[in-house]
C-alpha cells in the first residue's frame, strides 16, 4: 500500500488541478479525486504496468466527472440555497482579475469535448498519446478538438464570438 501512495501521491496536485477546472467547486473538486484515488486503488492490479500511471489516472478521474455529470442529467441538479457558491472574490491586479474571469468564462462555453482536452494538453501538460488514452479517444481527435477550441478561444477573448448562454428550462 505504501507503494501505491509512492506512486500516486505526486499526482494528486495535477488531479486536483483539473477537477476543479471541471467543476469549479472545492468541495466537489475535492470528493471527485477522492473518488478517483479509491477507484485507483481498488483497480490497482488491473492496471497496465508498462502504462503511463499519469494519463491512467486522469482517465478515471474524466470518466467519473462524465458519469456524474449523465446522473445529474437524468436526476437534475439538487441543492439547497446555502449550497449557492460565492462569487469570485477580486484580488490583485484589477486588469488580471478581469482577464482571468473573461478567460475562465470563455472556457465554460467551450464544449465540454474541447474543454477537456484544452485543459489536459495546456494546463496539466500531458502529451497528446496520453490525452488521447485518458479521454479514450484517438490521438487525430485530441488534436483536432485542440485546435477548435483554441480557435474558439481565441475568438471569444477577441470579442468577434460571444459565448452562448445556456437556456434555462421553466416550468
Amino acid at each position: 500500500m505504501n507503494d501505491i501512495a509512492t506512486m500516486v501521491e505526486p499526482h494528486i496536485p495535477a488531479l486536483r488541478r483539473y477537477a476543479w477546472a471541471l467543476l469549479r467547486d472545492d468541495q466537489s473538486a475535492d470528493d471527485l479525486v477522492q473518488d478517483c484515488l479509491e477507484r485507483a486503488v481498488s483497480r490497482w492490479h488491473l492496471r497496465r504496468r508498462d502504462g503511463n500511471l499519469r494519463a491512467w489516472l486522469f482517465a478515471i478521474l474524466h470518466n467519473l466527472f462524465i458519469s456524474s455529470r449523465r446522473t445529474l442529467a437524468r436526476r437534475g441538479p439538487h441543492g439547497s440555497l446555502d449550497d449557492m457558491a460565492e462569487p469570485l472574490q477580486a484580488v490583485g491586479d484589477p486588469e488580471q482579475v478581469a482577464l482571468t474571469r473573461d478567460l475562465l468564462g470563455a472556457l465554460n462555453a467551450l464544449p465540454e469535448e474541447q474543454r477537456a482536452v484544452i485543459l489536459l494538453v495546456v494546463v496539466e501538460d500531458l502529451s497528446y498519446a496520453d490525452t488521447a488514452r485518458a479521454l479514450g479517444v484517438p490521438i487525430g481527435t485530441v488534436m483536432s478538438r485542440l485546435s477548435r477550441g483554441r480557435e474558439r478561444l481565441r475568438r471569444i477573448m477577441d470579442g468577434v464570438e460571444r459565448p452562448a448562454t445556456p437556456l434555462r428550462r421553466v416550468k
